[in-house]
């Protein structure tokens, strides 16, 4: 059965979901495609994306997740949720802290989408001086609680 993270989503109008997901003790990250036409090109990213159609944020993330890297988030133990105002463009969007098991890793199965991806402790992606600021304040700003 799928859990639902949603209930703290009101209906609002957003753009877009993220997750920093913890498989075991690691993140999951993936290096965006260098493209000029994209924002941060070749940096780290976490799983997630844009919203299409009426999706829910968790239905975003979800949709996301399997399209990048092949994994259900129905799986995932969600530790922190919150919305905040969008990193490079006006709305709103979505961020979680999910964990799964470190065995979810077998599972990986990278999308068409960015350069590869990779397992980091949380200190090295919020050390990294290549990765998306936005998603690192919000991670530290998880950890901080």
């Amino acid at each position: 059965m799928a859990v639902s993270y949603s209930s703290a989503w009101n209906g609002e109008s957003f753009d877009g979901a993220k997750a920093a997901l913890f498989l075991g003790d690691r993140l999951l990250v993936i290096r965006r495609d260098d493209r000029p036409d994209i924002s941060f090109p070749g940096a780290l990213d976490f799983p997630g994306g844009g919203r299409e159609g009426d999706e829910s944020p968790e239905a975003t993330l979800a949709r996301e997740m399997r399209e990048e890297v092949g994994l259900e988030m129905g799986r995932a133990e969600m530790l922190w949720r919150r919305s905040f105002d969008g990193a490079t463009r006006p709305g709103l969007v979505w961020f979680y802290v999910l964990r799964m098991a470190g065995a979810a890793e077998a599972e990986i199965v990278f999308g068409d989408e960015g350069q590869g991806w990779s397992l980091m402790a949380p200190e090295a992606f919020l050390a990294a001086p290549d990765a998306v600021p936005a998603l690192q304040a919000r991670l530290r700003l998880w950890r901080g609680l």
